[in-house]
């Protein structure tokens, strides 16, 4: 199956889709509404800057995963950044490598622009990121579950 990684700079008409999948992942029960997220999605597209930005994995021309580099991603934290975010893969989808090349797009855009270190969060997928280089350095309350910080130090 052909597939390409296309940033929503490139494809706002992915906004609703990838807004949806962050909503329902990450930001569902939080106080945000969808119509927040997809604003805020819409936003980070268009945007002038390189971040945020979300790059969506295709695959035979239909969208099945996505990913973000972010500057910001846990209010905790403020003094860390760049991070990897948003990491989803549809579920119909899992476990055939997507979520790893989507995350290799994102490493290689922020090393583009002199990133050294890239920041994640997460409860449930450590297993997944430290397989593909990345490395624990805490883990931490937040929102009443534990979490692990991992950080990925990039190639110059």
């Amino acid at each position: 199956m052909p597939h390409a990684i296309v940033t929503t700079t490139e494809r706002p008409d992915l906004v609703p889709v990838t807004a949806r999948w962050r909503w329902e992942a990450f930001a569902q029960g939080q106080g945000r509404s969808l119509a927040e997220v997809t604003a805020a999605e819409s936003e980070g597209a268009a945007g002038p800057g390189p971040m945020p930005r979300t790059v969506v994995l295709l695959v035979d021309d239909e969208p099945v995963g996505m990913a973000s580099l972010a500057a910001h991603d846990l209010d905790p934290r403020p003094d860390l950044t760049p991070w990897l975010a948003g990491v989803f893969v549809a579920p119909r989808v899992r476990r055939r490598g997507y979520a790893a090349l989507l995350v290799a797009a994102v490493e290689a855009h922020a090393a583009s622009l002199g990133v050294a270190t890239l920041w994640l969060y997460t409860r449930t997928a450590e297993g997944l990121y430290a397989g593909i280089g990345w490395r624990t350095v805490e883990r931490f309350p937040y929102r009443d579950r534990t979490y692990a910080l991992m950080r990925r130090d990039l190639p110059a």
